[in-house]
């Protein structure tokens, strides 16, 4: 389990896990611009507000993924379930 350095709103933060560093460093950038794009629209927020703020926001584009992958399954499920149906 190795360290990563990466700055979050200029803060240095040390982060371990086995995930690679490179996919760490993506994820605290990704994390950074979330933050930023909070203080952009209101500037006058306190950091936990922010920070808040930004993890619904994250947390928002996570359910929409998953709802679009479980419709996705559905769908693939239905069309194998149709194909496998004129085998039979």
């Amino acid at each position: 389990m190795g360290s990563t350095e990466v700055y979050i709103l200029g803060q240095k933060y040390s982060i371990r896990g086995d995930a690679p560093e490179e996919y760490i460093r993506e994820l605290a950038a990704y994390v950074d611009k979330k933050l930023k794009d909070v203080y952009n629209a209101a500037p006058n927020i306190t950091p936990v507000k922010a920070s808040i703020l930004a993890a619904l926001d994250i947390a928002d584009e996570l359910h929409k993924l998953k709802n679009q992958q479980d419709e996705m399954t559905r769908h693939i499920e239905e069309k194998a379930s149709t194909l496998a149906s004129l085998f039979d």
